[in-house]
């Protein structure tokens, strides 16, 4: 799964000279939450950690039950091609 919150230059050889600028030091490392407001950050990530539980806590246990049987057939399914 990607890290979204980790997005760097699109260009392979921009990317190459930073990960060689960094691990050099001679350029700072890259910060995902450079930029953005902390408590706006803080607020997401409060919203991210309650956000299953709660959508849960709203479901039917038929409703539960189809969701898990819907995400143990993605997991098990055999990829295209194979």
């Amino acid at each position: 799964m990607p890290d979204r919150s980790r997005k760097r230059q699109g260009d392979p050889n921009q990317i190459a000279k930073q990960i060689v600028d960094e691990a050099t030091g001679e350029a700072p490392t890259f910060d995902p939450d450079a930029g953005k407001d902390p408590a706006a950050v803080a607020l997401g990530r409060k919203g991210g950690l309650k956000g299953g539980k709660a959508r849960a806590a709203k479901l039917t246990k038929e409703q539960r039950v189809e969701s898990a049987r819907k995400a143990a057939l993605a997991r098990w399914k055999k990829p295209e091609g194979a």
